[in-house]
């Protein structure tokens, strides 16, 4: 097997799946938070993987795949089972359901991302991306989660989160990309750099605690922007046909 620098992208892919793997060990032992913190440390190798690809010019078909097979276990199939663990076993059949609906809608993302993928830029997702459905999960449990009480009050709220964020993740609602690290980049849209750098900082003055409420603002603006250019085509469309309708036809003379 020769060794080349399209090693370096793909050990990161690696290691975002075996956080993934890790955290399914773990939920499987009950350590919901360390299970739900290695999905947010996958989440980063994953981000990782994308910049060494384009540090080393090394991006390929075979990395769009491996990443994507990672996304399914560390995005996927890991916040599923531990949704499951932390509550929703609570419901028996259909908290299994339920629970895998994470992963189900996940893969199907994931796949209908691959086979619309033109090139290896993008400009924005196309649905909910799959690392921030898991880390609104993760994050969500890291806030609620007690050894002694387990969710408490806030198991209501679970089954939902669920269903809305896997329903997100094939919607056709718009989601901004991470800003490229350039010049270029910085000079076109600088406002992704100045609510990146806040929401670091935001992160580590609280202690992590304020990661679930910056990616619920995430989400929703999302939503926000879509019904907003919904509304704006519908009035479009509407103003166009009364426009049409008080048109009168012009006569011609004989």
């Amino acid at each position: 097997m020769r060794v080349t620098r399209a090693v370096v992208p793909s050990l990161f892919t690696v290691l975002n799946m075996f956080c993934g793997f890790l955290s399914i060990v773990y939920a499987s032992k009950g350590d919901i938070l360390q299970a739900s913190w290695l999905i947010i440390l996958a989440a980063g190798f994953d981000a990782l993987d994308g910049v060494m690809a384009r540090i080393t010019k090394s991006s390929s078909q075979f990395g769009v795949e491996i990443d994507s097979l990672s996304d399914v276990v560390s995005f996927g199939a890991a916040p599923a089972f531990l949704v499951y663990q932390a509550h929703l076993q609570t419901l028996e059949g259909f908290g299994i359901l339920l629970s895998s609906l994470l992963m189900v809608f996940a893969g199907l993302r994931l796949a209908r991302f691959n086979v619309n993928l033109v090139g290896f830029e993008k400009d924005h997702f196309s649905g909910l991306p799959t690392p921030a459905s898991a880390l609104t999960v993760a994050s969500f449990l890291i806030n609620y989660w007690s050894a002694t009480t387990g969710l408490g009050g806030a198991a209501a709220l679970l089954p939902y989160l669920v269903v809305i964020l896997s329903l997100l993740m094939v919607s056709k609602v718009k989601y901004d990309t991470l800003p490229k690290i350039s010049r270029r980049s910085f000079q076109r849209e600088p406002w992704k750099f100045v609510f990146l750098a806040l929401a670091i900082v935001v992160v580590v003055v609280s202690a992590g605690e304020a990661i679930f409420p910056l990616f619920v603002l995430f989400v929703m603006l999302g939503i926000v922007r879509y019904v907003g250019s919904m509304v704006k085509h519908i009035l479009h469309h509407e103003a166009k046909r009364k426009e049409e309708e008080t048109v009168e036809p012009t006569s011609v003379d004989i």
